[in-house]
């Protein structure tokens, strides 16, 4: 509900874009960096550590409701989100891998997903009682709680990587962290520069990822079409739903052609386009049809990027992927800060499925091989 707490608190469309501007732009000053720091040092303490600043950002908009307030939230939001981006996913990838059960990683990266999205439906009905019952401060305690149960979650999982002990037995103290540090970045790195399915697949993930930039709006595209405040949680539930069921399909359909996925793209862009100019609150039907569709592009993409990760600094390449969608997002909250100026929230949601229409052409090009045969082809210059 936090975009109706900035409108709320006497936030425009524009300010309220400007917020996510900030929000973005943090990630990507950081994004990278942290994805280094990931592969030199324990990724499950960037977890935790992740979980904890996010929790201190939710804070600071109940205790700070302002523009500044909003803003610090979100600077910490963007560092938090950046220790986790890539993080997460080189984790779980490198734990599969270490137990000889990579190939499972497609179906449990989808069924995370789905759990997470679940998660987030059961909070986003909860956001209307919780609203009754203590407004938005309320909402707010409840959200920086469940970040501290997030860190307790990741402080349990099992990390099979002696990452300290065995990089820096050789030079002990922070120069060969630092050496390490700098070593894997650069792998990373030249890995994507050098690695053309590699690179094409961190592109293709960073534009999808850059697409999830709709949800930040579609609270106000509900606003819009008359629905009173405790039901919009109900209706954005719907999106979130939708995104689960598409996640949990992402282990079944990871071998399906490259061709199917972009079909299902296009299909994404007419759905949320029909959805969003219907002026009603059943245009959410074909929106939360849409989105499902693609939460199952994204998950398959970003497995099939993993599958092409062939060096050591996995969550150095997954967070050049990224980095490049925060650049894509900043494009999409950019152009609904300039755009709200003339164009109302359904034909600015509507306009910005036109590059995801764009993107489903650019789909059978870029989308790496399902693993059997990903491995070969990742080694081509």
């Amino acid at each position: 509900m936090y975009q109706l707490f900035f409108s709320d608190h006497g936030l425009s469309a524009a300010q309220i874009s400007l917020l996510f501007v900030i929000w973005s732009a943090t990630g990507f000053v950081l994004e990278v960096p942290s994805g280094a720091w990931a592969d030199a040092y324990s990724r499950r303490k960037l977890l935790i550590l992740g979980a904890l600043i996010s929790g201190l950002g939710y804070a600071a908009w109940i205790t700070l409701p302002s523009f500044a307030g909003f803003a610090l939230g979100f600077v910490l939001w963007g560092a938090s989100s950046a220790l986790i981006s890539g993080t997460y996913e080189a984790f779980v990838y490198d734990e599969l891998a270490a137990r000889g059960r990579a190939e499972h990683y497609p179906t449990l990266l989808g069924r995370a997903r789905s759990a997470a999205l679940v998660t987030n439906l059961a909070a986003t009905v909860v956001a209307a009682p919780l609203f009754d019952l203590g407004g938005y401060m309320l909402a707010g305690m409840v959200s920086v709680l469940s970040c501290l149960v997030e860190a307790f979650v990741a402080w349990t999982l099992p990390e099979s990587r002696p990452v300290e002990s065995a990089r820096e037995a050789d030079e002990p103290g922070a120069k060969a962290a630092l050496a390490n540090y700098v070593h894997m970045l650069r792998t990373g790195v030249s890995e994507v520069l050098t690695s053309r399915v590699v690179r094409r697949a961190v592109l293709l993930v960073a534009l999808l990822g850059g697409f999830l930039g709709f949800d930040e709006y579609f609270p106000l595209l509900a606003r819009e079409t008359g629905a009173a405040t405790g039901a919009i949680p109900l209706l954005i539930a719907g999106t979130v739903a939708a995104q689960a069921i598409g996640g949990a399909l992402a282990g079944p359909l990871y071998r399906l052609r490259a061709a199917t996925f972009a079909g299902g793209l296009a299909v994404t862009a007419v759905l949320i386009a029909v959805g969003a100019l219907s002026g009603s609150p059943w245009g959410f039907l074909p929106i939360a049809i849409g989105y499902g569709v693609l939460q199952l592009v994204i998950v398959v993409s970003e497995a099939r990027l993993q599958d092409a990760i062939t060096g050591p600094a996995r969550a150095t390449v997954t967070s050049v992927s990224g980095l490049f969608a925060e650049v894509s997002a900043i494009a999409v909250y950019a152009g609904f800060a300039v755009g709200s100026v003339w164009f109302t929230m359904s034909i600015l949601v509507a306009g910005l499925t036109i590059p995801v229409l764009l993107t489903a052409f650019v789909v059978p090009a870029s989308l790496p091989a399902p693993r059997s045969s990903a491995a070969a082809e990742a080694s081509e210059p």
